[in-house]
């Protein structure tokens, strides 16, 4: 009796490796995901960023081959849809996107609006309330639901000015072309980085952190294989991994409000 025992506990032993393998995502086939440039998220000149260090632990956990670019994030929403694209990451949801995108939550945070000191705005309010002040945002980028509702409304009346890249973006800011832009901590570093850092100031939105996880095609990806990718991320938050990685480029403290959600 002791022997069969044994035995069937060195046969479990043995097939754990395999059910390990069965529960994790499909590697038949390799992947794609795309970065985009944005603050500490994902610097392309260091090529280096949270979200970089996601997917490098992603692609180590999963076992599987998956293929890094980098494009812009409009780019990025449009392949996805289409089933050109399988992943990307720190993406936030809506309805249209609900559509054709599954998320794996890994983080939260709240957006904030930066204003110029010499604009004369002093809240949400009364930058909606001023027609010839303009935000600049980059194309494609949504926000909390409050943000969402400022940026609508003054898409609609032409006051929405809308970038490409960075660059741009912060310098409509730097010469006056946009009073204002919505940025979150990652971008915070680039208020110097750009030069604009002693001309803007912070106004307040008393807004609940957003969401941001990986986004995972449902051309592509099938709710099977979204959920052994979801646990995957929910792996890395249990054991703390994604703490650990948001710690490189935060206090503790901000860490841990970021990723405990």
């Amino acid at each position: 009796m002791p022997q069969l025992l044994t035995r069937l506990y060195l046969a479990v032993l043995c097939c754990l490796p395999l059910l390990a393998l069965a529960a994790g995502p499909d590697c038949k086939r390799s992947y794609t995901l795309a970065l985009h440039e944005h603050g500490l998220l994902y610097n392309a000149s260091t090529r280096s960023g949270i979200d970089k260090d996601v997917a490098d632990e992603l692609i180590r956990r999963s076992g599987c081959k998956v293929e890094v670019s980098l494009l812009p994030r409009s780019r990025i929403w449009k392949l996805l849809e289409v089933g050109s694209l399988d992943f990307s990451l720190s993406g936030i949801t809506n309805e249209q996107r609900e559509r054709y995108a599954a998320f794996a939550w890994y983080f939260a945070d709240k957006y904030s609006l930066i204003v110029r000191k010499d604009s004369g705005v002093q809240s949400l309010a009364d930058f909606a309330a001023r027609n010839e002040v303009k935000l600049g945002g980059i194309l494609s980028f949504r926000y909390s639901d409050t943000i969402n509702q400022l940026v609508d409304k003054l898409d609609q009346q032409g006051r929405l000015v809308g970038s490409y890249d960075y660059e741009t973006l912060y310098q409509n800011l730097r010469q006056g072309r946009t009073q204002a832009i919505i940025i979150e901590p990652f971008d915070y570093s680039d208020l110097e980085k750009y030069q604009v850092a002693k001309l803007v100031r912070m106004v307040e939105t008393n807004d609940q952190p957003t969401p941001h996880g990986l986004i995972m095609s449902k051309k592509t990806i099938s709710p099977e294989q979204q959920e052994r990718w979801r646990e995957l991320i929910n792996d890395m938050r249990r054991d703390g991994t994604l703490l650990k990685i948001f710690r490189k480029y935060f206090s503790r403290e901000e860490a841990q409000q970021m990723t405990s959600f």
